[in-house]
């Protein structure tokens, strides 16, 4: 069964890794139709939400961010997410450029390093919440900064912040 304990040990995987533990005895195509009907169902409940579903003081940092510094986003989710995200947040006129893994196929590190290369950028750092957020740092070579307030724990990275509040004053 597929609880949201259960999920949330998936949160920050690829789409492929997600399908290939909670479907583990289902053939590839089968298991592509059942992440394409989940998604599905995920975005029309995201759709129809009313709910605030974001951490605290979220929408309100990264419009203060966004007036020094460019941001981006990049996750493993499928193809639409982040679209979703930013227009239920009303965050997209303070994103720049975004990618995951449902556009190109590939993973975090990839897709930082597509991110940067598409924008030009030099300089970068990637907050995340989980350990494959921090592994995908050291494969794009960017510094990493673990968001304990999040889903995951990480082993190994040197910055931490236990709000995202705190991005303000780094």
């Amino acid at each position: 069964m597929v609880s949201a304990a259960v999920l949330k040990k998936e949160f920050g995987k690829t789409m492929k890794s997600i399908a290939d533990s909670l479907f583990s005895d289902a053939d590839e195509p089968t298991k592509e139709r059942l992440m394409e009907k989940c998604c599905m169902y995920e975005h029309a409940a995201l759709e129809e939400n009313t709910e605030n579903l974001l951490f605290p003081d979220v929408v309100e940092t990264i419009r203060k961010l966004a007036a020094t510094c460019r941001i981006f986003i990049v996750s493993n989710c499928q193809s639409g997410y982040i679209e979703l995200f930013m227009k239920k947040s009303d965050l997209e006129s303070y994103i720049q450029d975004w990618e995951c893994f449902g556009n190109t196929g590939t993973g975090k590190g990839e897709n930082i390093l597509l991110l940067m290369q598409r924008n030009q950028i030099t300089g970068a750092v990637y907050i995340g919440d989980t350990q494959g957020d921090y592994e995908a740092t050291q494969k794009a070579q960017v510094p990493f900064i673990f968001a304990k307030y999040g889903f995951g724990q990480v082993d190994g990275c040197e910055r931490a912040i236990s709000g995202i509040k705190e991005l303000l004053d780094l």
